[in-house]
């Protein structure tokens, strides 16, 4: 298992190469990576936020609830 150190660095390569378009990641450790997709790409990334977010002790709730009243 990866640190949160380089779960972040991951994400952060992952996200630069996606944004400029390239498919192919390169990271500091010498792997690389080549996804076939964007959607792929995606998928990675949120993988890599849902693992950060384990590591990192702070969870999203999954769905969000409202209270309201007419004021009577």
């Amino acid at each position: 298992m990866a640190t949160l150190a380089e779960l972040i660095e991951m994400r952060d390569a992952l996200e630069a190469a996606r944004f400029t378009g390239v498919r192919k990641v390169a990271y500091s450790d010498g792997s690389e990576t080549e996804y076939r997709s964007d959607a792929e790409m995606k998928r990675a990334l949120l993988d890599l936020d849902r693992k950060i977010a384990a590591a990192s002790g702070t969870t999203c709730a999954p769905f969000v609830t409202f209270a309201t009243s007419k004021g009577l």
